[in-house]
Formats: C-alpha cells, structure tokens, sequence
C-alpha cells in the first residue's frame, strides 16, 4: 500500500511540474505561412474563382474527385500564388489561352506539355514556391532532369497532391496567373 501511495505522489508531482514548465513557456509557435494567408481569409471573389476552376479542370473521369480529396492541398496553392499577388508575373493568356484549354481539358493530355507552355519565370516561380520542399538532411535527386526528393517532404500532402494530379496542379497555376492573378470570380477558358 505504501508503494501505492508513493507512486501516486510521484505520479503527481511529475504532472505538475510538467504543468508549470508548460506554463512558464513564453516561446509561442511562428505561424505557418506556407499556404499565404489561408484560402479562408481570400476575397470572396477568389473563393469563387478556385470554385469554378476546380470543376472546370479536373474534369477526367479518373481525377474528378481529387479536387476535393486533395483541396486543402490545391487550396493552399491556390491561397499562397494569391496571396503573392502570383510574383507580378504577367498575363500570356492572348498567346497561350486556346491552346492552354484545349490541352488542360483533353482527357488525353499528359503533365509534360503543360509544363512546356510555362515560361522560364514561371516555372521558377513554381519552383521557388510550391510548398513541398524536401526536410532538412533529405538528399535530392534528378530524374529526367527534375529535382527529386528521395524521402519525405516538408507538406508531404502537397507533394502527393502535385504528383497524383500534376496536369490539373500546373493548369490551375497558368489559368490563374494568365486571368490576372485571379481578377475575375471565374475561370475564364479559351475557345
């Protein structure tokens, strides 16, 4: 009984000193900014932008719930490119907006000629971005002339959410830099 008893107020007083050094904590977390401000405090307007394109471009009968199995990811995304006012980069929608549709919308159009059609700025801003970088220590590697996490990612989500939906990922971030970073509340698709 006295073992009991001991271990009891061992038990106690172990939970509360753990309680005042909780307690004595003045460090506080930084707050995540990888998603920008978060998709919840966009304009109303750019909420509904993301709405309409996440219809509109995941349209493949194999992808058509992964906008919602992954839209904390592609909101994140969405929320960051908006939030960063999309780097200043300019509209290439009268050069490339027919043939941008035609190809996001094609069931048969892989990733790769999408990723063509970015320019030099824009695949940096992609890459200098995209909240999925690998954690500190991982190696890196290239594989077809692409930088490759061979591990774990920092928002390992948003890694797994640009490789199962890679096409529809670089389509949302070209029709919303080419719509002016998002200045109307739609998607506004070529012909």
């Amino acid at each position: 009984m006295k073992n009991l008893f001991a271990f009891a107020v061992a038990l106690f007083a172990l939970h509360a000193q753990s309680a005042f050094l909780r307690s004595q904590s003045h460090t506080g977390q930084e707050p995540d900014t990888s998603c920008g401000k978060g998709f919840d405090n966009l304009v109303a307007g750019s909420q509904a932008y993301y709405d309409t394109a996440s219809i509109k471009l995941w349209a493949h009968p194999y992808h058509a719930a992964d906008n919602a199995t992954f839209a904390k990811e592609f909101k994140c995304w969405f929320a960051l490119m908006n939030t960063m006012k999309c780097d200043g980069l300019p509209s290439q929608a009268d050069a490339r907006k027919d043939k941008l549709t035609k190809a996001c919308l094609a069931h048969d159009t892989e990733w790769y000629p999408i990723w063509k059609m970015f320019s030099d700025a824009e695949v940096k801003f992609f890459k200098d971005n995209y909240p999925a970088v690998p954690i500190e220590g991982d190696k890196v590697v290239v594989v077809d002339n692409e930088y490759k996490s061979a591990g774990i990612n920092y928002k390992q989500a948003m890694t797994t959410a640009k490789e199962v939906n890679k096409k529809e990922l670089l389509c949302l971030t070209l029709f919303t830099i080419d719509d002016e970073c998002v200045k109307w509340p739609y998607i506004r698709l070529g012909k």
